[in-house]
């Protein structure tokens, strides 16, 4: 019997230390840190198809999204990278091949690839964003499924801000 208890210590002894390891990696990818591969082209050319990046949960524990930042969100049982156009309250339009927002042009000419904002949409422009929520395009406007299709997303839905791309490794560096 005490062979057994001996043989059972040293078992759990050996494996204590990856326990750990896994536990504290589950802690960090959970709360603080995740790693993404990019599965569609809907930011491109800013984010790239198989593109593996980094990114980060900690700022939006404690602060909003800003006009011009990347976002992860969960959008049905999908995570999608987006970059936030329109704030809670502001009036999105989009005229000419332009975003509007109240009235203003909005420049983002270096980060979208098609100005041009054809894509199908279903929202009805001049669109009001609601409170708590977010107006969202992809930089390839031309193939980007993105708030002109279903609606500005709600701010519980954000969970992540863009973050460090890892690989291909000749484009490694911050995504903004």
């Amino acid at each position: 019997m005490l062979k057994v208890l001996k043989t059972c210590k040293n078992i759990l002894e050996f494996f204590k230390e990856p326990i750990i390891a896994v536990l504290v990696a589950l802690i960090i990818s959970q709360f603080f840190v995740a790693h993404t591969t990019i599965p569609t082209g809907s930011m491109i050319s800013t984010i790239n198809i198989n593109d593996h990046m980094f990114v980060s949960n900690i700022p939006f524990y404690y602060r909003n999204p800003e006009r011009g930042e990347i976002v992860i969100f969960k959008y049905g049982e999908d995570n999608l990278v987006k970059r936030v156009i329109g704030l809670p309250g502001e009036t999105v339009d989009l005229k000419y091949g332009k975003v509007y927002i109240n009235g203003e042009v909005l420049n983002e000419i270096d980060y979208i690839r098609f100005p041009d904002t054809t894509y199908p949409q279903v929202v009805s422009f001049p669109y009001t964003i609601p409170e708590e929520h977010y107006f969202v395009m992809g930089d390839n406007r031309e193939n980007s499924a993105d708030s002109r299709s279903f609606g500005a997303i709600s701010r519980d839905t954000i969970f992540s801000l863009g973050g460090y791309r890892v690989y291909p490794f000749n484009n490694m560096g911050i995504v903004d």
